[in-house]
């Protein structure tokens, strides 16, 4: 008996079909919102694209329906439907609050949707977010210009939204059977971290371009950083961490103010007027300046005389300019730089289980990246000296940061030498970091005015630590070394003594570098190192008993060494003469022991 053949569509089949006709809904519903809005009908169908749009499951259909609906809300938008003034008429209020709320549930979706399993749907969410940023803004500016308002206006609300979906990840609408799959199997911890393609578009494209951007990110940014208590879980210091490591540019000059995403904001903006008259309202929603805006006050530096004499125009305290007049001052950039820095850094190391790895991540980019921007480098010294304390490669960086404030910034900490001091020790020879830490050394001791004692020290303690040290370590000493008695010829007393002079003078045990009695005692273990196993090391020993003439080495040459580059070295090196025979090996020789060897 053969088996009845089925004559009825497959699943695959029924599921194309469906998807079709969703899509072919989308676009009849946009054409009917189209058409309504030119004719000022009913905007019903609105719903019906928003309720495919929040229940598509099917990756064509959702990115139809959320585009379909970009369109329809640029026009709805543009025509100024969002911003009706005439209160009186109640049916057009009642059309304005169904509208927004259409609005506002659309961009929820949107917000969702930057933590969507597919990469196409995530950044065209964050495009559409945008974009419509810049027509609610020029739609703002178009249709509330009056005499109480007269500057550009930028839609706060909308981008307050954006700013949350960045840093706080809620998770995608998309109730498709994968995105189900994955929340129940992920990691929960994952859950609201932001996608590395999303955070790259966002920077890449907006927040290093665009001043505007770049100025209301970091402000909103920072009020949400701030209002996080310090006990919550949350992954929004990770995320902005994230976001700020990536932006490598930054105004240094206020003609570098010059990109604009709301073209409206790069018109300029009246002088500030400093004869205490009333200020322009900010905005609609934002008529005077918020009192959260009031952190804007503490990042004001009086001006000094240097500047008074640079100008005579006098200079606008920052926390008394409007919106605009802000984005066009490169010290309300500053400002809000500042306070997002200092806002975040604390909530970096309350995460403890994972502020060593923060730390190394701030401490990279502090010296180059924050640093120059901040309006007063010195407030950041607390948190740089706490993450001294973590040691290794974090404590070296967070020393290096000290030495940026300390030369540039006139920052005074008398402790910084005897903290340098303390890390030299057996691990630092044999650690991964060893390079990085005698580049940094190497800069932190450049100065020809440091006291010979203290320098004598740093030799002294390398010296004794180079007896157990691996050779790749120690072609970085002795070259270190020899710059370092080059530069402070006071120390040159040490290479001249003999071993008895340094019995129990040196104290390796002393925390302080110039307690230790170091430029009493001599450098008997370098001279050891002329019996030293390794031929290049024995060679370098040799130069402290020649004249001191030759120029500074160049650490570069010395500190990458390793245990697999001396060998290639070694093992590639061309022997330009047979080396020399003890034996004699002569023909006829009695007792040919090489020849009795290879005789089987």
């Amino acid at each position: 008996m053969t088996a009845s053949r089925s004559y009825l569509p497959s699943s695959s089949k029924k599921r194309k079909s469906s998807n079709d006709d969703a899509i072919a809904r989308v676009r009849q519903l946009e054409s009917r919102l189209t058409s309504a809005l030119s004719e000022n009908a009913s905007l019903n169908p609105l719903a019906d694209l928003l309720d495919i749009a929040l229940n598509a499951e099917d990756y064509g259909t959702l990115v139809k329906a959320i585009y379909a609906l970009y369109r329809v809300f640029v026009l709805i938008i543009s025509g100024g439907l969002l911003l009706s003034q005439d209160k009186a008429d109640q049916d057009h209020q009642t059309v304005k609050i169904w509208l927004s709320d259409r609005l506002n549930a659309y961009v929820e979706l949107l917000c969702g949707l930057l933590k969507d399993e597919e990469a196409t749907v995530r950044t065209s969410a964050l495009q559409i977010l945008l974009s419509l940023q810049k027509h609610l803004s020029a739609s703002l500016t178009r249709y509330t210009l009056s005499e109480t308002v007269s500057q550009p206006q930028f839609h706060i609300s909308h981008f307050r939204k954006i700013v949350n979906a960045l840093l706080k990840c809620p998770p995608s609408r998309r109730q498709s059977t994968t995105s189900k799959k994955a929340r129940t199997v992920g990691s929960p911890a994952q859950d609201n971290v932001l996608e590395a393609d999303v955070r790259h578009t966002f920077v890449e494209s907006w927040l290093s371009v665009h001043d505007d951007i770049r100025w209301f990110f970091l402000r909103e940014a920072g009020n949400i950083v701030a209002n996080q208590s310090m006990s919550e879980d949350s992954c929004v210091p990770q995320n902005l961490l994230a976001i700020l490591e990536g932006l490598t540019t930054f105004p240094t000059e206020p003609s570098e103010l010059n990109a604009w995403w709301v073209e409206e904001l790069g018109v300029r903006p009246p002088k500030h007027k400093v004869s205490g008259e009333e200020e322009e309202n900010e905005d609609v929603e934002h008529a005077k300046v918020d009192a959260e805006d009031d952190w804007r006050t503490f990042f004001d530096q009086e001006p000094t005389a240097s500047d008074a004499t640079k100008s005579k125009i006098p200079t606008a305290r920052v926390h008394t300019l409007t919106l605009h007049q802000s984005l066009h001052s490169l010290a309300s950039h500053r400002a809000v730089f500042t306070r997002t820095w200092l806002a975040l850094l604390p909530r970096l190391s309350a995460q403890s289980s994972e502020s060593r790895t923060y730390s190394l991540r701030v401490l990279n980019i502090l010296h180059r990246g924050v640093i120059p921007h901040l309006t007063r480098p010195v407030l950041v010294m607390d948190w740089v000296a706490s993450c001294v304390d973590y040691g290794g490669t974090v404590g070296l960086l967070a020393l290096n940061a000290l030495f940026t404030l300390m030369k540039e910034y006139n920052l005074d900490y008398p402790s910084f030498y005897t903290r340098l001091y303390t890390f030299i020790d057996r691990d630092v020879l044999h650690l991964k970091h060893r390079a990085r830490f005698f580049r940094l050394t190497e800069l932190f001791l450049s100065s020809t005015h440091l006291p010979a004692t203290l320098v004598a020290a740093f030799v002294k303690r390398l010296s004794r630590l180079s007896l157990n040290a691996p050779p790749a370590a120690i072609i970085m000493i002795i070259p270190f070394t020899y710059n370092l008695l080059k530069r402070h010829p006071a120390s040159m007393s040490m290479i001249h003594r003999g071993d008895s002079a340094d019995s129990n003078v040196f104290d390796m045990s002393e925390p302080n570098p110039t307690l230790s009695n170091a430029l009493d005692s001599s450098l008997w273990e370098l001279y050891t190192h002329k019996s030293h196993y390794h031929a290049a090391v024995s060679t370098l020993a040799c130069i402290f008993e020649e004249a001191f003439t030759r120029p500074a080495y160049s650490m570069e040459d010395f500190l990458d060494h390793t245990y697999g580059t001396l060998f290639d070295t070694e093992a590639q090196r061309r022997i330009r003469k047979d080396p020399a025979v003890s034996l004699d090996s002569r023909p006829g020789a009695e007792g040919d022991i090489v020849s009795d060897l290879w005789d089987f």
